[in-house]
C-alpha cells in the first residue's frame, strides 16, 4: 500500500520535460524554421564543395587552355570558360574553399576578441569599461566595408591580411552585443549572491556570466559569416584581396567578367550567383539560429 510520502513524492524532472536527441532537435528546427533549415542546406552544399573541390572539379583551376577560350556552357564545361580558357566551374568550387576560410575565421576571430572585450568590459567597469567603449565607437564610426579597405591597403593584397581586415570592424560589434548581455547577467540576485560568498572573479566569470554570453556569442558568429564573406568578395573585386592566379568568387567578378560581359556572360554570372547564394543561406540559417536561441523569440 503506498504512503502519503510516496503518493506526494514528485515526479522526476526528466519525466516531466524528456531530453530530446540531437536527432529529435534538428527534425523540430526543420519543422518550425523551414528558411533556416533551406540556410543550412546551402552551407552544407557549399561545405561539401569545398571539402572536395579535388574531387569534384572536372578541370585544373589554374590550368589554361588557350584554345578554348570564352567557350560557352556545355557538357564539357558546364560553366563555360574565361579568357585564359580556365574551367569556371573547377573555380567556383576551389573559390569556396576562400570564401569559407576567410569568413569562418574572421567571424570567429572578431567575435571572439570583441566578446572577450565586452566581458571585461562588463566585469569591470569604471575607468576600463569607459576607454573600451571609447575605442569601440571610434571603430564604429568607420562603415564596416570602409574600415576593411582601409585596413587591407594597408596591410596589402594576401588572404591572410583580408581576414585580418574584415576581422577588425566586426571586434566592436560582438563587444557591444556581449557587454550589454554581460551587464544584463551581473545585476542577476545570484551573481551578486556568490560574490558575497567570496566567490573569485575567475569563478564568477566563468561560471555564472560566460554561460549567459555564449547563444548571444553565436548568433553574432553566424551573422556576421554572410558579411565576412561578401567583403572578402569585395575586396578581392577592388584587388585587395586574393591575386590572380587563386581562384576567388570576388577576383572572378573582377577584371575580364565586366570587359567580357557581352560576349562572355557566364564568367560573371555564376561567380555572382554563388556569392549570392552564400550569403543568402548564412543569412537564412543565422536569423533561424538567432529565434532558436534567444528565449524571447522561442515561441514565435
Amino acid at each position: 500500500m503506498a504512503t502519503n510520502i510516496e503518493l506526494t513524492q514528485p515526479a522526476p524532472a526528466a519525466d516531466l520535460a524528456p531530453r530530446l536527441s540531437v536527432l529529435e532537435e534538428v527534425v523540430q528546427f526543420v519543422r518550425k524554421k523551414p528558411l533556416g533549415a533551406g540556410g543550412a542546406f546551402i552551407i552544407l552544399v557549399m561545405l561539401g564543395a569545398a571539402v572536395f573541390a579535388d574531387a569534384l572539379a572536372p578541370y585544373d583551376p589554374y590550368r589554361a587552355d588557350y584554345g578554348a577560350q570564352f567557350a560557352r556552357p556545355s557538357a564539357e564545361h558546364w560553366f563555360g570558360t574565361d579568357e585564359f580558357g580556365r574551367d569556371v566551374l573547377s573555380r567556383i568550387l576551389y573559390g569556396a574553399q576562400i570564401a569559407l576560410f576567410v569568413g569562418f575565421t574572421a567571424s570567429l576571430a572578431g567575435c571572439t576578441i570583441g566578446g572577450l572585450l565586452g566581458m571585461v568590459s562588463a566585469y569591470l567597469g569604471g575607468t576600463v569599461d569607459l576607454l573600451l567603449e571609447r575605442v569601440m565607437d571610434v571603430l564604429l564610426a568607420f562603415p564596416q566595408l570602409i574600415l576593411a579597405l582601409a585596413v587591407a591597403s594597408i596591410l596589402g593584397p594576401a588572404v591572410q591580411n583580408v581576414v585580418i581586415a574584415v576581422a577588425i570592424p566586426i571586434i566592436p560589434r560582438a563587444a557591444r552585443v556581449v557587454r550589454a548581455t554581460a551587464l544584463s547577467v551581473k545585476e542577476n540576485v545570484y551573481v551578486e549572491a556568490v560574490s558575497a560568498l567570496g566567490a573569485s572573479r575567475r569563478r564568477v566569470v566563468l561560471q555564472h556570466i560566460l554561460p549567459n554570453v555564449v547563444a548571444p556569442w553565436i548568433i553574432m558568429v553566424t551573422a556576421q559569416l554572410a558579411g565576412a564573406i561578401l567583403a572578402e568578395a569585395a575586396l578581392s573585386y577592388l584587388g585587395l584581396g586574393a591575386a590572380e592566379p587563386t581562384p576567388s568568387w570576388g577576383l572572378m567578378l573582377s577584371g575580364s567578367a565586366s570587359a567580357y560581359a557581352e560576349k562572355a556572360p557566364w564568367i560573371g554570372l555564376f561567380p555572382g550567383i554563388a556569392i549570392s547564394l552564400a550569403v543568402f543561406g548564412f543569412n537564412l540559417f543565422g536569423d533561424s539560429l538567432r529565434d532558436a536561441l534567444d528565449p524571447k523569440l522561442r515561441g514565435r
